[in-house]
């Protein structure tokens, strides 16, 4: 509901922010190629983690017995599989089409057009510039307040996983949930703290910094909720406005790196689990095709599951019924895949600042220093966009 409002208002007025059309081309540019190394790095791990733990080895399923009934609330709504339907299904098909599906890319093209054309108009946009920011003020203000009952909602949706599916069917693949929850750490110790170190500050005391949107994201399994905390948190530190609406929320559809290890691992599970033998170049369509449908999953519950069915559609030999085996566990693993994606967002934003020398550095270090949330960010609309 309101992940695709804030993602536009929130990109318009970064794009209006930096006003300059070859810093805001730059800042695209680096922000994607980030986003494409990170998420290739995130597949491989993935998949170097199947082979190094065989999560699936020894259970021998048969996929033909498989209750997939439950699968198809997930198969409406996969992916586009080639790259003309993926390029097709970004193309809005009417203005209010776009926030209609509450789909990711297609919000995100038209906020782009839409920046871009402000920018053009120069003062003949102003007053709709204005318009959208008063805007935003009001999304995340109603978000603020949403997210007071999401305690009580988190621990519903927590019962209601394990009342449906019960304990047996989350502790019969403990080993898968090991094997993720190992290979998301991994990625964030071993891939983003050298590279937040690289760039002169502790990946630690990030996390500390946003510490209460990482149990936000923990409690409701899902980034969306957190988007507008972290955009106010990110300008605290010293990045630039501009940048942090055009990366964050860019993030949300291209740097989904937790989606990322999910698909590889959960497919390779899939695959040990129902005896299915891949050979190396079965291995290199099915990440070539990962990093086509690991885009555009919107931050929300369940969201990478979708993924994985559109994965496993196209790639012949994978039992697309083998995904019914995930299900009961995937409230569980859908917590571990949104926290890697917004912590990966958050130093994507960093890196980004820095690199366009739009940072300041004194400023983030003594913020993470004191680890501390601004003062009544959520209080005071007048400073939750600048």
């Amino acid at each position: 509901m309101m992940i695709a409002p804030i993602v536009f208002c929130t990109i318009v007025t970064g794009i209006t922010s930096l006003a300059s059309g070859s810093k805001i081309g730059r800042t695209i540019l680096k922000a994607l190629a980030l986003f494409y190394v990170l998420t290739i790095v995130a597949l491989v791990l993935g998949l170097a983690t199947a082979f190094a733990l065989h999560p699936g080895a020894g259970l021998h399923i048969d996929a033909h017995h498989l209750d997939t009934t439950i699968l198809a609330q997930y198969s409406t709504r996969t992916l586009s599989h080639g790259f003309v339907e993926f390029a097709l299904h970004v193309i809005p098909e009417t203005l209010v089409g776009a926030f209609e599906k509450g789909e990711v890319l297609p919000v995100l093209l038209l906020a782009l057009l839409f920046g871009f054309a402000l920018n053009a108009s120069r003062s003949d946009g102003r007053r709709v510039e204005e318009f959208i920011d008063g805007i935003a003020h009001v999304l995340f203000r109603i978000l603020a307040m949403i997210m007071r009952l999401a305690p009580v909602g988190a621990f519903g949706a927590m019962a209601f996983t394990v009342g449906r599916f019960g304990i047996r069917s989350i502790g019969s693949l403990g080993m898968l949930m090991v094997s993720f929850y190992a290979a998301c750490l991994l990625f964030v110790v071993c891939v983003l703290a050298p590279l937040a170190r690289l760039h002169g500050f502790s990946l630690w005391r990030l996390l500390r910094y946003i510490r209460e949107e990482l149990v936000i994201v923990l409690a409701t399994s899902s980034t969306e909720p957190v988007l507008p905390r972290l955009v106010v948190k990110l300008e605290a530190l010293g990045c630039d406005k501009g940048i942090v609406g055009l990366v964050l929320p860019a993030g949300y559809s291209f740097n989904l790196d937790g989606t990322a290890i999910y698909l590889t691992l959960a497919s390779m599970f899939i695959a040990q689990a129902c005896d299915v033998h891949l050979s190396g170049g079965q291995i290199a369509t099915m990440l070539a095709v990962m990093l086509l449908t690991s885009k555009g999953a919107a931050g929300v519950s369940g969201s990478g599951l979708v993924a994985l069915v559109a994965t496993l559609a196209v790639i012949p030999d994978m039992p697309l019924a083998g995904v019914a085996l995930l299900v009961g566990i995937d409230r569980f693993m859908s917590e571990a895949r949104a926290l890697t994606s917004v912590i990966s967002n958050a130093c994507a934003v960093i890196f980004v600042s820095m690199w366009e020398r739009s940072c300041d550095r004194v400023r983030l270090k003594n913020a993470l220093s004191l680890a501390h949330e601004p003062e009544d960010a959520f209080d005071q609309p007048a400073d939750l966009m600048g």
